[in-house]
């Protein structure tokens, strides 16, 4: 009877790792990337949870906090997209928090004391006119970095090191340590905030735009495997991954379109477009935040630079053996360059969401973003040993971190010690995983 019941109990086992393990073939998903979900929503509920029984309500998982968690997401996310690229090529960029605050302050320079004299306050390219600066800066200061590295074999770790100092001082010296501020009105609107959002209607848009992609893209990725003789998805799990991304992302649309304008706010819009207010008030919905669009759209552009180019694969050619892939004709100092390039152009998207977050440039923009960017990136799967990252896995590490340091100042542990602790004891426990996990997949 006791074997039996053994043999009954195994076998029911066997079927159940048998279904996973089909599912997983059949959809494909990455299971390092289900493994960075779960830990997300285990951080989460958590916090959500804590809250409640200490305070009675539970506020993390409110759409308020999760809206505002994506915009203070938006910009660590933007960069650790390029950290990725950095780290898998076996280097690292200790600049890039410098990088902005410099970027950052001479953007505010720009916009509030230079171009107003020359073109009137308020001119409508004040706002193109400082983003193109910040970013084309970024991409020089950055391809310098890639120069010293590649030409003048100065490890990355010692060119970036001085980076951060040497832009963190400059970033002083620009405004003699004031905050400059207030910046371009149409410039802060790429900062978040109600009127830097895209409303309900918009977000919508944004809804319906990302499920037709989504809906394209496996069929098209269905029909070059076709066309090249590749062992075809079924069509279950075809659907099934287009379920869940677009689930996933109609969910998003339902969150930030719950999360509404304040009451301040919305009586000074309507009086300012002589609207009624109703006794109950008026909703009017924040949708997705601009920042977080801006961080979505590099976050497509670099998944697609890494999986579909020739840059990409070159990218991990370098990163998994750099002599073979320069004895296979791949100029590997070039690469570095364009890949420093890169991150520096990024560090310059985020200074100009940061900047217009704060709606000022201060000297201490950017302070420890680069510990906070690569931790992202770390914690996203990207291994130090180079050849191994994902993009995704980034943006899921940068909400990890994010979701952290927000959770300990909900819960009452604000204080900058306990969030670096904290974040000290990610960063170490996401590397022992990536190494326990490489050993298993050996």
């Amino acid at each position: 009877m006791s074997d039996s019941k053994n043999s009954s109990a195994s076998h029911s086992e066997d079927r159940r790792d048998g279904m996973v393990a089909r599912f997983l073939q059949g959809t494909e998903l990455d299971t390092r990337m289900l493994g960075m979900l779960g830990a997300l929503a285990l951080i989460w509920v958590a916090f959500h949870v804590y809250g409640y029984l200490s305070t009675g309500q539970g506020i993390f998982l409110s759409a308020r906090n999760l809206w505002n968690l994506s915009v203070q997401t938006a910009s660590i996310g933007i960069m650790a997209t390029g950290m990725v690229l950095v780290i898998i090529t076996r280097n690292i960029d200790l600049s890039v928090g410098s990088l902005i605050g410099v970027i950052g302050m001479l953007m505010g320079v720009l916009q509030v004391e230079i171009l107003p004299k020359m073109v009137g306050i308020g001119h409508p390219s004040i706002w193109i006119v400082t983003v193109i600066v910040g970013i084309i800066l970024g991409a020089v200061l950055g391809a310098f970095h890639g120069w010293l590295i590649a030409y003048r074999g100065i490890p990355s770790f010692i060119v970036t090191l001085g980076g951060l100092m040497v832009w963190r001082g400059a970033a002083f010296l620009v405004a003699d340590g004031k905050t400059v501020a207030p910046v371009d009105a149409t410039f802060a609107l790429l900062g978040g905030g109600p009127y830097g959002a895209v409303g309900a209607t918009g977000s919508w848009i944004v809804g319906v735009l990302g499920c037709l992609a989504i809906v394209w893209i496996l069929y098209s990725g269905r029909s070059a495997r076709q066309k090249h003789n590749i062992r075809l998805r079924p069509v279950w799990g075809d659907l099934v991954v287009g379920a869940l991304a677009c689930g996933t992302l109609i969910g998003a649309v339902l969150v930030v379109n719950s999360y509404p304008w304040p009451k301040g706010i919305v009586d000074a819009y309507a009086k300012a477009n002589n609207l009624t207010v109703p006794p109950e008030g008026l909703f009017i919905s924040h949708g997705f935040a601009i920042p977080v669009l801006i961080m979505v759209a590099v976050t497509i552009i670099m998944t697609i630079l890494m999986t579909r180019t020739r840059f990409g694969r070159y990218v991990f050619a370098i990163g998994g053996n750099p002599e073979a892939a320069a004895l296979a004709g791949i100029d590997t100092r070039w690469m570095t360059v364009k890949i420093f390039s890169l991150m520096g152009l990024l560090a310059g998207v985020a200074a100009i969401v940061s900047s217009a977050r704060l709606n000022s440039a201060t000297n201490a923009l950017g302070n420890l973003d680069e510990l906070y960017v690569i931790a992202a990136a770390v914690i996203g799967g990207t291994s130090l040993a180079g050849g191994v990252g994902t993009i995704y896995g980034a943006i899921i590490g940068a909400f990890i971190m994010g979701s952290l340091q927000t959770g300990m100042v909900l819960i009452g542990f604000g204080d900058g010690s306990y969030r670096s602790i904290v974040v000290g004891v990610a960063l170490v426990l996401a590397v022992y995983l990536d190494n326990l996990y490489r050993n298993y997949i050996k």
